[in-house]
């Protein structure tokens, strides 16, 4: 039996200096498109002129936006300034602040710090809190391939194969040079290297750490063909995304159409090759884990590549690894089932995740739905009594760390999912403010700062609040969807307090909640006593 070593990609070991670089200085839901089709670039160079424009504007207006922050000093000056800036800026909607000094533990400024509201990836942070208070910030997940059954002399696997799901999101192109693929080839390698060429029984593919549920309540529909709504699974690969690739056929030949990573479910493609350079292209994933690709492409369209998310995350992941090891010569004689690991099934190999440290990062400072519903049932599989990993188990757990480590009143968060996607999450600001102040604290205090992006440094937060104090101070969670506006960190004023808060806006008016909000960080930072 044998550990793989995973090769690390380049974001890997960005990842790895903010986490360390960020020390005690101390993603909201993504809007990638389900089909990124590359010809986006051409439409998009086509109006590269009025588009520049159009950016150097808003450069300069959030420029203006963000240096209209004040410079308080005294506890009422800086409630006074906050009131106006809260009353003043938005149009409609409704709000929650909540600002709280962690170096003398007094409040400095609330506004309905009790109202729930729904917080969208600031939701972020109490999974965040929860799966290091499980974990450690060193946990790593493993994803396995076991063996049931013994191994003949001519290499004979006289049973089943079974490759067992961990709930790690880290099977990627973020983590592992040549992604999805390249981590099912090595798994591969590691069962022909433990001399196994054939295989009497069947692939079983175990995904039973979680439960059945692929898709949270509480998600729109309009959300589901979004890559920030992948599927959840305990047995995920690639984020459980699929990069269909199409190719103009020669002349009147059919275009190519491959899946990346390949497997072995059917791909039904049925893409013609036509004059132009014109594109039509449907592609979707069916139920049973394959694809499904129709349409034309012009002769000269070039390459057009499309993200596809996966019906199916079990049967895509086993697929992918069937595929491997047909490619490394290994017969399978039976059929890809999904049961669970037999009790004496011996393990053969298997891949290790980044520490949680890495994987929070990367959910934290790129809002990654996907890292955060697979995080938050592992915590709650963790304390579950069968084992299994559910929103339910996870919630339970979440409300006994709030009300018995956190100290929020009971009720005041409520959840449907662990990413914030989800309509029916609600938490008040100062429920979100108790969580900072005890994660300033806690054993795993460093992983949990240094996970957050940094005002006009960082990811999403790169392009607000430069040019103010908060820039290079301010490190907190974004909430961004159609009807939030939310951001929830620390940041420290001017006479070196650290200061927690929680600024959650409901409505419609985003821009100007936005704008509001990045007013109030540089206020807070320009803060003393």
């Amino acid at each position: 039996m044998n550990r793989i070593s995973r090769s690390r990609s380049a974001l890997a070991a960005a990842i790895a200096f903010l986490v360390l670089g960020v020390g005690r200085a101390r993603a909201q839901s993504g809007a990638s498109p389900v089909l990124a089709s590359t010809s986006v670039v051409g439409a998009e160079a086509a109006s590269a002129g009025h588009s520049a424009r159009v950016r150097h504007h808003r450069a300069r207006s959030a420029r203006a936006a963000t240096r209209r922050y004040e410079s308080p000093v005294g506890v009422p000056a800086l409630g006074n300034d906050l009131g106006a800036m809260l009353n003043a800026r938005v149009r409609s909607g409704q709000w929650g602040a909540l600002v709280m000094s962690l170096t003398r533990g007094d409040t400095l400024y609330s506004y309905q710090p009790d109202v729930e509201l729904q917080p969208a990836s600031n939701l972020k942070l109490f999974t965040t809190a929860l799966a290091l208070q499980e974990y450690g910030a060193d946990h790593e997940f493993s994803t396995d391939v076991l063996r049931a059954g013994s191994v003949s002399a001519d290499g004979t696997l006289q049973g089943d194969l079974v490759l067992r799901g961990d709930g790690d999101p880290g099977i990627s192109k973020r983590y592992i040079q040549g992604g999805a693929a390249a981590a099912m080839d090595d798994l591969a390698k590691a069962v022909v290297a433990a001399g196994i060429k054939r295989i009497s029984g069947s692939l079983i593919a175990d995904a039973s750490a979680f439960d059945p549920q692929r898709i949270p309540e509480g998600w729109k529909t309009r959300y589901l063909q979004s890559g920030y709504a992948a599927r959840v699974s305990a047995l995920s690969c690639n984020e459980n995304l699929a990069t269909v690739t199409v190719v103009p056929g020669t002349g009147k030949q059919p275009a190519h159409v491959s899946v990346d990573p390949a497997t072995d479910l059917p791909l039904s493609a049925d893409v013609r090759t036509v004059a132009g350079r014109r594109a039509r292209i449907m592609a979707r994933s069916l139920p049973n884990g394959g694809m499904e690709v129709r349409g034309s492409i012009g002769a000269h369209a070039g390459v057009h590549s499309y993200q596809v998310v996966v019906e199916d995350p079990t049967a895509f992941t086993a697929g992918a690894f069937r595929r491997a090891l047909e490619n490394r010569g290994v017969q399978i004689t039976g059929a890809t089932t999904f049961a669970t690991t037999p009790n004496d099934a011996i393990k053969v190999a298997g891949i290790a995740s980044p520490p949680l440290s890495h994987l929070i990062s990367a959910m934290n400072r790129e809002s990654i739905n996907h890292f955060a519903e697979l995080l938050f049932r592992d915590a709650g599989r963790k304390a579950a009594s069968d084992g299994v990993g559910s929103v339910e188990t996870a919630n339970a757990l979440l409300q006994t760390f709030l009300t018995h480590k956190v100290g929020a009143p009971a009720g005041a968060v409520v959840v449907a999912d662990g990413s914030g996607l989800s309509v029916l999450d609600r938490v008040t600001p100062r429920s979100l403010v108790d969580l900072l102040a005890y994660a300033n604290t806690a054993p795993w205090s460093d992983a949990f700062h240094a996970s957050l992006p940094v005002a006009g440094e960082s990811e999403l937060l790169k392009r607000r609040m430069k040019y103010t104090p908060a820039q290079g101070n301010l490190h907190a969670k974004t909430g961004t969807t159609n009807n939030v506006i939310s951001l929830g960190g620390y940041v420290t004023a001017r006479d070196g307090e650290l200061l927690a808060f929680a600024f959650i806006y409901n409505g419609t008016d985003r821009w100007n909640a936005k704008t509001t909000i990045d007013a109030m960080g540089g206020t807070l930072a320009a803060f003393s006593r």
